[in-house]
């Protein structure tokens, strides 16, 4: 007869139900990711998204798939911390340094690693509500954008709190934590962008030492009118690329907030990163497909909106944010991984030929 010991069989089921419980609450905490700022469908829409997905990807795979193949740069942080979402990313092509910012509450906030994954230093604990976007200014300083508080903070590379930017314009009643600013961008003589995207529809302008100057945008899909303003760059020719995530669609700027164009029919367009030589990196995935679903990451011309090649992302939950991280060589975030699609090595694409 085979004896089971019950404190065996109860520390079993315990680690069952912990496991259960911890899928549950990684699902529920994801969701809010890719949820906010999803359309009201009507049929007539339904019926235009499916059609303009359609055309999208046959527009896309009809393009260059580039010669990159996907690797994780695995972020080694000590035993006792865990990443939570990667929500985005950030390189510093002097250094090599990689930023990133988390949700998770088992680690800071704010990450920096080197092209091992190495932590060199983290901070931000405390301060955030819903982190959303990183970006690095010309001069290597460290910008956060807060999708629930619509603060935007400056800290030095070492992670000293330079500035505070409080856009404001929150709902209230706050029916969502994502209900602010979304991401940063900075011009010459130190003028700062913010997008304002989940309970508004505008883009902010601010002085280097913080002092509103202007802001434009409102609800629509319009010229100069958003839905979801979600990334925002400028380029080394001043103009300012916004965007318009649930337009499917990237405006075009001058840096007084003069509307100059538009790149359309694109699809839910999450995340922006100029390129070298006129092109535009951008994380994008099908509009008819719920958010948080696979994707691409597209090399776009910025002057003509031409697709210049792709790498396809198929796990779900990434996209919300690309990074140029070595020239033509892109970053992105897939869930609690940081994906980066690098130059084919020799032994693949050998591999390639003999299968």
């Amino acid at each position: 007869m085979r004896v089971v010991r019950t404190s065996n069989v109860k520390a079993k089921l315990q680690d069952h139900y912990a496991m259960c419980l911890r899928k549950l609450l990684i699902g529920l905490f994801w969701l809010p990711l890719f949820a906010q700022g999803a359309p009201t469908s009507t049929p007539a829409k339904t019926e235009t998204r499916d059609d303009g997905a359609v055309k999208l990807r046959a527009l896309i795979e009809a393009s260059p798939k580039l010669p990159l193949e996907q690797t994780d740069l695995a972020i080694k942080l000590p035993k006792s911390q865990e990443l939570g979402i990667v929500s985005w990313l950030a390189r510093d092509a002097k250094t090599g340094v990689t930023w990133l910012i988390q949700r998770g509450d088992k680690a800071d906030p704010v990450i920096a690693v080197d092209k091992e994954g190495h932590v060199l230093r983290s901070f931000g604990k405390g301060l955030y509500k819903v982190p959303h976007a990183i970006r690095l200014d010309p001069e290597g300083n460290v910008w956060t954008v807060d999708a629930g508080s619509s603060t935007v903070i400056k800290f030095s590379p070492k992670g000293t709190k330079l500035l505070e930017i409080d856009a404001g314009g929150l709902p209230k009643p706050t029916l969502t934590a994502f209900c602010g600013t979304t991401d940063v961008a900075f011009a010459p003589k130190g003028r700062i962008f913010i997008s304002d995207g989940y309970a508004n529809a505008r883009i902010l302008e601010y002085t280097a030492g913080g002092k509103k100057v202007r802001e434009w945008g409102s609800a629509g899909a319009g010229p100069g009118q958003f839905h979801l303003p979600h990334s925002i760059v400028v380029d080394e020719n001043n103009m300012l690329y916004v965007a318009d995530r649930e337009n499917g669609r990237i405006e075009k700027f001058d840096l007084d907030g003069k509307f100059l164009g538009e790149i359309p029919n694109l699809g839910r367009t999450y995340s922006l990163k100029v390129g070298t030589n006129g092109t535009l990196w951008a994380g994008m995935q099908p509009l008819n497909e719920p958010p948080g679903s696979p994707g691409w990451v597209v090399k776009l011309d910025r002057k003509t909106g031409k697709i210049l090649g792709y790498v396809p992302v198929n796990e779900r939950a990434g996209l919300h944010s690309v990074e140029d991280a070595v020239e033509g060589q892109p970053m992105t975030d897939v869930g609690n991984k940081v994906v980066w699609f690098k130059e084919r090595s020799l032994r693949s694409v050998q591999k390639s030929v003999l299968y």
